[in-house]
């Protein structure tokens, strides 16, 4: 059944679908947006620091928190999920513009709680229904995808901070309402096109040209998004200008889409190998496996082949009768590698080292994201829009970065990916260093290399995950792991920096809800880079204990499909 849903669109290739699925990523991206707002809504609603945390806590639950999107994917098809994901950003977000515009008076905090909530779970159902759908459509090169549309998503930031500053007039109501009304008109314009399709079976030089120049062109959006907002910063720009600014990143986001065109308008059969064709048979459709290996052995192995046929047999009758006296089981455990069920990952140990080691990269990074714009007033930054748009620039290199930079040394050295979580979470423990210590100059460099770091823990443990359990049940495992974001936001933001804000706001001021100093946030920094100090350690166990898997999936220098214990 599996297979017959991804082969579903027939042999159409599956580009169109990773085109289409950039898009989704930036739809997807809308939880990146508090900072742009929160403070609003801490002045327009007399909120102080800690609740203001706590509903960013609820922002990176509903971004997080999707273990039923990855149930769910198994079941419907995309469409089904992106949905659901735009009805759950226009009841969301259309609450809070209600809310802010002072249209709805008296909404209780526990409702706007909810509301963040369930519009910022629309980015669970987005992704899901992008991601896992992409890496089923390209199981050779899921690196490489995992690091494209997990960068457009580290990039969407950007995207909106230029929608924000450009043509909504950095007004955090016209904001909420774009995420209310837009992003849900985006999603069921591309909802057709994300889709199973006949999946990419092996690795040729066309491919890798065609992914060579989706990350060309993500990279030059990066950079056109960066440069734009600060000039747009510190230049007044007309309305035409600004518009045409708009144009030409429009014009950018729809690159990976020249892919498919090309294709269609030069066609080769090198293209694509499918891995699996529909033949009708009568009434119904039967699956036939594309074989890639020759059907004719050299005859002087007969004999050969013959003693093992009958060694088979024979193993197998011992093994039928020895399953009749209870013996054995039917079924062992599947092995690192093989396809597993939620319920068989969960009992294995580097299944927790990956989830603890993300939720110590993650949960940390969003802490500072989530606080981002205080900590920019506390340290004599104003406008936060800058400091969004470079921790979006380089969260979305770390991500696309971390993808493609492991997956070379993993072909070419069988190096496990997640010696690259160990690197950044070193990183992390200075630029956490750096943020403590609140040296004029220096907020701007540690905020792109958080950025950094935090980008690659995405791009390294959607691929890792997905080598170790496989990709049958790979939406509930991955929107599992993701659970290490928000888990991190409560027990970082929520109750640390929060808590810890307020009290030196009110040392500073006893009726005031703003602190100004390096203070503001010190202790929670130095907590910060002790949490990455045990995360390193952690990493390095995990990559010890896994790299034998590497070894065994990789050691031909493309991915080598383990035997499946499952079928």
């Amino acid at each position: 059944m599996e297979e017959e849903k991804r082969v579903k669109g027939g042999r159409r290739p599956p580009w169109v679908g990773l085109g289409a699925a950039v898009w989704v990523q930036i739809c997807a991206g809308n939880a990146y947006n508090f900072p742009l707002y929160s403070h609003s809504l801490k002045s327009v609603l007399g909120f102080n620091q800690r609740q203001i945390t706590m509903l960013g806590v609820a922002n990176d639950i509903g971004e997080n928190v999707g273990i039923l999107p990855g149930i769910v994917c198994n079941n419907f098809p995309p469409w089904v999920l992106l949905s659901i994901g735009a009805f759950s950003c226009f009841f969301g977000y259309g609450l809070l513009w209600l809310s802010l515009t002072r249209i709805l008076l008296s909404v209780p905090y526990w409702l706007l709680w909810l509301a963040l909530c369930v519009g910022t779970n629309s980015a669970a159902w987005l992704t899901t229904a992008a991601l896992v759908t992409n890496m089923r459509n390209f199981p050779v090169s899921r690196g490489t995808v995992a690091g494209i549309l997990k960068g457009y998503g580290g990039l969407s930031a950007a995207v909106y901070t230029e929608i924000y500053s450009l043509i909504l007039n950095s007004s955090s109501a016209n904001l909420l309402l774009f995420l209310a009304l837009g992003v849900p008109i985006l999603c069921f314009l591309v909802m057709y096109l994300v889709r199973p399709c006949t999946p990419s079976s092996r690795e040729s030089s066309a491919e890798t040209t065609h992914f060579a120049f989706i990350q060309a062109a993500s990279i030059l959006l990066g950079i056109y998004l960066l440069t734009s907002t600060v000039v747009g910063e510190n230049v007044s720009l007309s309305r035409l200008v600004s518009c045409l600014i708009l144009a030409v990143m429009i014009l950018l986001l729809m690159a990976p889409l020249m892919v498919p065109l090309k294709m269609t308008l030069f066609p080769t059969n090198l293209l694509m190998t499918p891995t699996y064709y529909e033949q009708e048979t009568g009434s119904s459709n039967t699956l036939i496996e594309e074989k890639t290996e020759p059907l004719l052995v050299p005859s002087s192995s007969g004999a050969n082949m013959s003693s093992e046929h009958e060694n088979e047999d024979s193993s197998d009758i011992n093994l039928l009768l020895a399953e009749g006296e209870g013996a054995i089981k039917k079924k062992r455990r599947p092995r690192r590698g093989d396809d597993f069920t939620f319920k068989e990952a969960i009992i294995k140990a580097d299944f927790w080292l990956i989830f603890l080691v993300y939720f110590v990269g993650v949960g940390s990074g969003v802490t500072v994201l989530n606080n981002l714009a205080q900590i920019g007033i506390a340290l004599g930054v104003r406008d936060a829009t800058v400091l969004l748009c470079t921790f979006s620039f380089f969260n979305f290199v770390g991500r696309l970065g971390g993808g493609s930079v492991s997956e070379y040394f993993v072909r070419t050295k069988t190096l496990p990916r997640t010696i690259w979580l160990t690197c950044t979470q070193v990183v992390m423990i200075i630029v956490y260093l750096m943020f403590a210590s609140g040296v004029d100059g220096t907020l701007y460099v540690a905020t792109g290399m958080l950025g950094l770091c935090y980008g690659v823990q995405f791009s390294i443990m959607i691929p890792t995950a997905s080598e170790l359990f496989g990709l049958s049940n790979f939406g509930v495992i991955y929107n599992f792991m993701s659970i290490g974001n928000p888990l991190g936001a409560l027990l970082f933001s929520g109750l640390l920096a929060g808590y810890i804000y307020d009290h030196e706001a009110s040392k500073q001021h006893a009726n005031s809800h703003t602190c100004y100093g390096p203070n503001c946030y010190r202790i929670t920094f130095l907590v910060l880079a002790c949490v990455c100090g045990v995360g390193s350690i952690l990493s390095v166990i995990l990559t010890i204990r896994i790299k034998p898997v590497y070894q065994m999936l990789y050691s031909g220098g493309s991915f080598r499909q383990p035997s499946s214990s499952n079928n």
